[in-house]
């Protein structure tokens, strides 16, 4: 039974992205006979015990959930030669960093560990250097960062609330592809989600407090095509692919410059073209400019005609 011991373990810092990762290397693994199995929050833990036990290859997992099975002693890391941290800027900040140890330390020395991010902050930079040895680093360039087939705008507001009827002159133009709309907090993403369809518009939203049963069904429809416009937090931003989208608004822009890149890269997958929209108070200005500047990109006024770069 040695070939179904765990030997890689892949964390993520959101239940979805787990998810994804396990769908596509089940694909991948599928001529190779691989097993994949998905250990996330808010899923049967009798399904993650019955399943570690019969035996994976591979976990793809957040770190909540992992540390738990590790600590039942379902998990069994002694065979583990490879650990990746996808999302790696967000596994090593806020609420991760504590779980993220918690698991290496029940990992055997020898491991192989890989970390995977659009966006690595020096600082973030600097911490690796306390679990890696003698790491290669494959860094792309600030400036070749911004993906090539995404178009860039903004859309000047004087008022946040004139947000909103901005937002619904554009719904025509959301629904030709599939669009995802960001907001900075879940309080933001409940009550645009309320306003639109208040004002029949057919939206669906998803962010993390709701129960994952709800998560997982408004995931499916949306890759799927069932729903055309998902407004979310940036639970969404990082590494989720859903390949139809191909215009993204940031209804707030986002605190912080990594977090620009990681969602405007919704859009625009596999080179296909994207176009990102940005609403822009007046304070917002600065901001802007300074994400242009870090990016070495350029954030053009949003043209009349924007749907037919879409």
């Amino acid at each position: 039974m040695f070939s179904f011991r765990v030997q890689a373990l892949i964390l993520s810092p959101t239940r979805e992205l787990a998810t994804q990762t396990e769908r596509v290397m089940q694909a991948v693994g599928n001529y190779m006979s691989v097993s994949v199995h998905a250990c996330v929050g808010g899923k049967s833990i009798g399904e993650d015990i019955r399943k570690l036990e019969a035996g994976v290859h591979v976990v793809s997992g957040t770190p909540g959930r992992v540390c738990d099975m590790i600590k039942r002693r379902t998990l069994r890391t002694r065979a583990i030669k490879l650990l990746v941290l996808d999302e790696a800027d967000e596994m090593l900040t806020r609420g991760f960093k504590d779980q993220i140890y918690d698991v290496y330390r029940y990992l055997p020395p020898e491991l192989q560990v890989v970390l995977i991010s659009a966006t690595l902050p020096h600082d973030i930079l600097e911490i690796t250097s306390k679990f890696m040895t003698d790491p290669v680093r494959i860094l792309v360039k600030r400036d070749e960062l911004t993906l090539e087939g995404i178009k860039q705008f903004f859309v000047a507001v004087e008022k946040e609330e004139w947000k909103f009827d901005t937002l619904c002159d554009l719904y025509d133009t959301l629904t030709i592809t599939q669009a995802v709309i960001f907001c900075n907090t879940k309080r933001k993403v409940d009550w645009l989600t309320e306003r639109m369809r208040t004002n029949n518009f057919t939206v669906s939203a998803m962010h993390g407090d709701m129960p994952q049963k709800e998560r997982d069904a408004i995931m499916s429809e949306f890759r799927s095509g069932t729903t055309r416009v998902l407004i979310t937090t940036d639970v969404w931003a990082g590494g989720l692919d859903v390949q139809q989208v191909s215009l993204v608004i940031n209804y707030d822009l986002p605190n912080n410059r990594e977090l620009y890149i990681h969602r405007i890269g919704r859009s625009g997958r596999f080179g296909r073209k994207g176009v990102a929209i940005n609403f822009v108070r007046k304070d917002d200005i600065r901001i802007l400019r300074d994400n242009e500047q870090y990016y070495s990109t350029q954030i053009d006024e949003m043209p009349m005609n924007v749907a037919d770069l879409i």
